[in-house]
């Protein structure tokens, strides 16, 4: 099975790269022609939503540093 993986960039996207397929809310399937690679927009101020257009430059600031989650609940 081939791996996605994806990547919180500092100040910026979300970068998708390997096997995947983004969908809409409704299940339609974006036509990626062919790409491995993506970024996906987290400030909101794409034109290209989303996709990362480079907008956040300068008007998005996230320190991307990977920490635990608490414990999942459970009913």
């Amino acid at each position: 099975m081939a791996t996605t993986k994806i990547t919180v960039n500092n100040n910026g996207s979300l970068r998708v790269e390997g096997d995947f397929e983004i969908v809409d809310k409704n299940g339609n399937v974006y036509d990626l022609n062919g790409r491995e690679l993506v970024s996906i927009c987290r400030c909101g101020l794409s034109m290209n939503k989303p996709f990362c257009d480079g907008s956040h430059k300068g008007h998005f600031e996230h320190d991307a540093v990977a920490f635990a989650l608490p414990p999942k609940k459970t009913l």
